[in-house]
This record gives structure tokens, sequence and C-alpha cells, in this order.
């Protein structure tokens, strides 16, 4: 794969989360029953991220889970050495029922890593609704899935791929488009 693009730097994505924080708040009059609730694996740095920005905009914390989705994909493609999907398990330290969650990831694409989450969310409770928020939505959607909150749109060819990489977890802030 070659970097055809850089779309989002360091800034980019910065002001692009500030203004997802601002969109929530807004929603949802407030932050009051809202909790996030980031994918595995850079959809938790996200909402960690996201939940600072709120706390600092509203004067109080927002709760923040971790939810993995392996045991929900329809493509379990990371296994281990016995052919055993890779689990690394949620981490939800509050009950979801009758809150407004707000589900995060990277990218939304074809919406499946999407479905995945709100099955993987309708086992740990009944929340009293599901909001979508992603960094980037790309394109390509395979189910009826939009996001309630977008960083960015980022129309790409089904020949390209975006890569979000995040401090966390690779050094470095910033969203680029690949040649496959």
């Amino acid at each position: 794969m070659s970097q055809k693009a850089l779309v989002l730097d360091e800034q980019a994505i910065g002001r692009a989360l500030t203004r997802i924080a601002h969109q929530i708040i807004e929603k949802n009059k407030g932050i009051e029953g809202c909790v996030l609730v980031g994918i595995r694996t850079r959809g938790i740095y996200i909402a960690k991220r996201l939940a600072l920005k709120i706390a600092q905009i509203e004067g109080s914390p927002i709760q923040v889970g971790e939810l993995d989705i392996t045991l929900y994909r329809d493509d379990l493609t990371k296994k281990t050495e016995s052919q055993e999907p890779l689990v690394k398990g949620s981490d939800i330290p509050f009950d979801i029922s009758d809150k407004k969650v707000v589900l995060v990831d990277d990218v939304l694409y074809t919406g499946r890593t999407v479905r995945a989450g709100l099955d993987a969310l309708m086992d740990l409770g009944r929340p009293a609704s599901i909001q979508l928020a992603v960094l980037v939505d790309r394109g390509h959607r395979e189910l009826p899935i939009r996001a309630d909150y977008v960083g960015k749109n980022i129309p790409t060819s089904s020949n390209e791929k975006i890569v979000v990489e995040l401090l966390e977890v690779d050094k470095v802030d910033q969203v680029s488009i690949y040649d496959k």
C-alpha cells in the first residue's frame, strides 16, 4: 500500500473531535443520561478524547466504556493459533439500560462493524437510544447505517483504504488515504 494523501493532521483531528463533542451535547441537551462506548481499538481512544472535551465544555464527566465486538463479527478474521477468535473483552463499568449510548468508532465503511457493535450493546442491556459517532465516514455502505456525528466525510473508491493513526496506538495523529 502506498500513501495517496494525508487527509487529517493532528490539529484537524482535534477540531473534528471538538465539533463532535459540541454536537453530542447539543443534540442531547446536555450530557445527563449519556455515556460513550468506544469500539476496540481506535474507537476507544476517540471516545476517551471526546469524554475529555465534553467534560471541559460541560464541567462534569461523562462515563466511557470499551466494547469488543469480535464475537459479533460476521467475518471473524483475527484468530489465535487454535483458530479461535482473539477476544480482548469489553469493559463497560456501568449499566447501559435506559441510557443514551453514543457508540464511537474511527471509520464508518460498510456498516458491519457498527452492526456488530449494536448487537453487542443489546446483549448488555436496553439503552434508551443509541447514537453513532465516527471520526471518518468513507461511504460504501452495505447496511442501512448512518452516523449521527461525523468528523469528516471522505468519499473513497473501493481501491482505496482509509488509515486512522492515533497517538495512543500509532505514536502519531493522522488520517490518510492509501491505494490498496
